[in-house]
């Protein structure tokens, strides 16, 4: 039997295989950040893939960066998540809610308060962003002060406690993608000369800060962190000491027994290794573009514990069921990824069950 199928126990969770779905932004929302009435039925018609991950979803007001996207900071936007939460344990899977913060990546017309953009430094990362009114650049951003700071990380705290109390088996931290955390990570979004920048230990402090206090509010067998290392999106650079950064931020967090670590994987398998060395409980591996008969290879290998997949997954509701008996996979439609209703979203079509 293949790795792929083996049972795996993940905190309170126990697994029947290896896979896992992968967060994925689909900006379905409502405009007061509740998620779409088409939620629950989207990720419960996946639930046979375990540990669901959700799309991004924002812990404050200020974490909000692309229209249409969830949030968990208002009692309304917990309910909405309480009928997806129900949804997915009525079908026999588990959900961790995603909390992402965008940081910099934002504009003030996609927010509620339409306020400037938070980061670690004012610095903007000359992108462009989809608004109502159409593609304009990324204001620059105003830098957080040290009591903001203490403020966002409390933010974190707070969104996870309504996760779990919207019944979310867990949450993932989004420390990847060009994102809050990761621009606090990376020397060209982060030019702070206090106790959050000028270091390695400084860059990486907000980043344990909050994982920090997540695990301490809902506990370390509910918390999952995801990283991209050596990613570029959104304007990331994280300079030669990107190795360095990783392995003291790793070594950190660590420490707080957090369930799983969630990597992103790019080029760097020098790295890939050393994280796997470093961390001591489940590792989540995503490789962009991987062939479906290198599925089990990063478990075979010891590398990884879970195989997170994307856009398999969005195409796929029944994508254990086709892996299983070996049948042909839907391919995913990118004009539908992101808005509108249930086309490209909940009417991907399955196979007749024997």
């Amino acid at each position: 039997m293949s790795t792929l199928w083996t049972p795996f126990k993940l905190g309170r969770i126990e697994l029947e295989h290896r896979l896992a779905m992968a967060p994925m932004t689909r900006s379905r929302a409502l405009p007061e950040g509740t998620p779409s009435p088409l939620a629950p039925e989207y990720y419960a018609q996946r639930a046979s893939l375990g540990l669901l991950i959700s799309e991004g979803t924002q812990p404050s007001e200020d974490g909000q960066g692309y229209l249409a996207t969830p949030g968990i900071h208002t009692d309304a936007q917990m309910t909405g998540w309480r009928k997806v939460t129900d949804a997915v344990h009525d079908a026999g899977g588990h959900l961790f809610i995603q909390l992402m913060h965008t940081g910099r990546i934002s504009h003030p017309d996609n927010t509620p308060h339409g306020r400037q953009a938070v980061a670690p430094s004012a610095i903007a990362p000359e992108a462009p962003m989809f608004t109502l009114s159409g593609m304009q650049d990324i204001p620059r951003p105003r830098a957080l002060g040290i009591d903001e700071i203490a403020a966002t990380v409390d933010d974190f705290r707070t969104a996870a406690a309504r996760a779990i109390e919207a019944g979310a088996d867990g949450v993932e931290i989004h420390g990847a993608n060009g994102y809050l955390i990761q621009q606090f990570l990376a020397p060209n979004a982060n030019t702070r000369t206090d106790a959050y920048g000028g270091s390695v230990e400084g860059r990486i402090r907000f980043a344990v800060e909050v994982a920090q206090a997540v695990a301490e509010e809902i506990g370390p067998e509910r918390t999952g962190f995801r990283i991209s290392p050596g990613s570029t999106l959104n304007g990331i650079d994280e300079g030669p000491e990107r190795a360095a950064t990783y392995h003291a931020l790793i070594t950190e967090l660590a420490k707080l027994d957090l369930v799983y670590l969630h990597v992103m994987q790019g080029t760097d398998e020098a790295l890939l290794h050393e994280i796997r060395a470093l961390w001591p409980t489940a590792l989540l591996v995503n490789r962009i573009d991987r062939r479906r008969e290198e599925l089990a290879g990063d478990l075979d290998a010891g590398i990884a514990d879970i195989v997170p997949l994307g856009r398999w997954a969005l195409a796929n509701p029944d994508l254990v069921q086709r892996l299983q008996e070996g049948a042909p996979l839907n391919e995913a439609d990118p004009a539908t990824f992101y808005g509108g209703g249930n086309e490209g979203y909940t009417d991907y079509p399955v196979l007749i069950r024997r």
